[in-house]
């Protein structure tokens, strides 16, 4: 509950101690930021808040300052930034007082200590604030030990130190999650560096469950569902042809970079879309940034405890389906998602913030509606009716009908409606018609030259060439008028959204029909 007005006046007619810190600044970041970590660590185990006063002076005196909902606002995504790690549990309100306005940001002593702000740990000795030494870290890590609740920081009592990858811990992650200043003076063993970030746990000598997805020579051993099963089809059920396969595995470390390059270079793919005569812009199926962010969120809050299932990331020729163990989580909810946060797994939501695939915490869903509409794709649909499961499904911006660029003339996948059989007698007809394809190609090039101002020259040259065969096929349009299928096939959708043109019997054996 907030702090009355009395119990404030009382605050701030006190001295300063472990529990309670002010400032005039408003706007010190770096100072705000330290307190928070500092009341978070609780180093004296009080199991009190802490409280910083924002408009105070060190005597407690008002200076009439005033506070708006942004500025507000701005002090509580302080926890979110990913600076302070793991975030605390606060409140920030304020209270108007006969002198001006207080801000209160008031922050619960941590379970999962040592808390650091960018890196380094921050505590309390009576009025003074500093940076932990060796023991007092030793005993913030030994009290988050002890009060750990999260699957991820228990212990995996099975594993020993020799089933992690200690030069992995050194180069790749220890660099990333500790302040270099902080590594500079750093005397301590690699178990207790281990311990502190919270991928040891010293009481049974053993890595944590987090150390183990992380650092573990081998994860799966000891979490046999920690990977990703990825699997492409042709259509768009199971039961259609499998056409790629790939199975994520290993620690975090190299599990997340394989992932985040096949999902940049094997899943976004880009065609030229018809604007106009002489314009074309590109058309992308499915914004890679936008499908990272939803497969990193699955590996960040799934479930690992009692869960063999891996984490299913099945694309099909219409949509891409990523589906997790465990559902929503904690305090979030059907009503409240996803404007509410909380974390399953707090230790590998700090590796991720640390190894730079997650930016912020509580940001995820935001960021990838904002990609997809950004792409023009619909927005992803999360499919939450199942308590065992989380699932997401984002479809194919490149697709018009039943997943594949299908019109009534064909599809795009290599053989148009038309072509099957015919491409011989049907070249053999242009050319008694009106020369060779590289004269009409040459002739066309030249109109669209002359006539660039026309945005319907194409369109009309499209309906001459039709008129001289009606049973034209579409690829070979767009060899007459270099082009790929794909713009052929919107400038033939044009045509018939226009009303000048209509497909009449079937797609392998029909005929086109110029509407005068």
């Amino acid at each position: 509950m907030p702090l009355t007005k009395d119990e404030i006046r009382s605050l701030l007619s006190d001295i300063e101690n472990e529990r309670v810190e002010r400032t005039l600044a408003t706007d010190n970041t770096k100072k705000i930021s330290e307190a928070i970590c500092a009341f978070a660590n609780d180093i004296r185990d009080s199991k009190k808040p802490g409280y910083f006063l924002i408009g105070a002076d060190d005597n407690g005196s008002l200076d009439g300052q005033t506070f708006t909902d942004q500025q507000l606002r701005a002090y509580s995504g302080l926890r979110n930034t990913g600076t302070i790690l793991p975030p605390p549990a606060m409140m920030v309100y304020k209270e108007r007082l006969p002198d001006g306005e207080v801000a209160v940001i008031e922050v619960q002593p941590s379970d999962d200590t040592p808390v650091r702000y960018k890196g380094v740990i921050w505590i309390r000795i009576g009025a003074r604030k500093a940076e932990a030494n060796t023991e007092e870290e030793r005993i913030l890590t030994e009290k988050g030990q002890a009060h750990s609740s999260s699957f991820d920081g228990r212990p995996c009592r099975e594993a020993t130190i020799d089933d992690i990858d200690i030069d992995l811990f050194k180069n790749e992650y220890l660099p990333k999650a500790v302040s270099p200043v902080t590594l500079a003076k750093d005397k301590r063993s690699v178990i207790q560096q281990l311990a502190s970030l919270r991928l040891f746990d010293t009481r049974f000598n053993c890595p944590t469950y987090a150390g183990i997805l992380l650092l573990g020579l081998d994860p799966q051993y000891f979490i046999p569902g920690a990977y990703i099963q990825y699997v492409k089809f042709a259509g768009t059920t199971r039961a259609t042809k499998v056409l790629k396969e790939n199975r994520f595995k290993g620690n975090l470390i190299s599990m997340l970079k394989e992932l985040e390059y096949f999902i940049k270079y094997s899943i976004e793919s880009k065609r030229p879309e018809f604007v106009s005569v002489l314009r074309e812009e590109p058309r992308i199926n499915y914004p890679w940034e936008a499908i990272r962010e939803l497969a990193m969120n699955a590996v960040m809050h799934r479930a690992y405890n009692g869960n063999n299932s891996p984490i299913k990331f099945y694309e099909y020729c219409d949509r891409i389906e990523i589906d997790n163990p465990g559902n929503l989580y904690g305090k979030v909810n059907l009503e409240n998602f996803p404007n509410e946060t909380d974390y399953r797994n707090p230790n590998i939501a700090e590796i991720m913030l640390n190894l730079g695939y997650v930016n912020r915490f509580g940001s995820g869903v935001n960021t990838v509606s904002t990609l997809l509409e950004e792409n023009k794709s619909n927005p992803a649909e999360f499919l939450l009716g199942d308590y065992t499961t989380f699932k997401v499904v984002v479809k194919n911006a490149d697709v018009i009908e039943n997943g594949t660029e299908k019109s009534e003339f064909g599809t795009d996948n290599g053989t148009d409606g038309t072509d099957s059989g015919t491409i011989n007698g049907a070249t053999e007809t242009m050319r008694n018609n009106s020369g060779t394809i590289a004269e009409q190609y040459e002739t066309i090039s030249g109109t669209i030259r002359n006539n660039p101002e026309q945005s319907e020259s194409i369109l009309d040259l499209v309906l001459a060439q039709i008129r001289k065969d009606k049973r034209i096929s579409v690829k070979q349009l767009s060899k007459i008028f270099n082009k790929t299928r794909a713009s052929m096939f919107r400038i033939i959708e044009k045509l018939k959204n226009d009303g000048r043109l209509r497909r009449v019997g079937s797609l392998k054996s029909g005929s086109w029909e110029v509407i005068e």
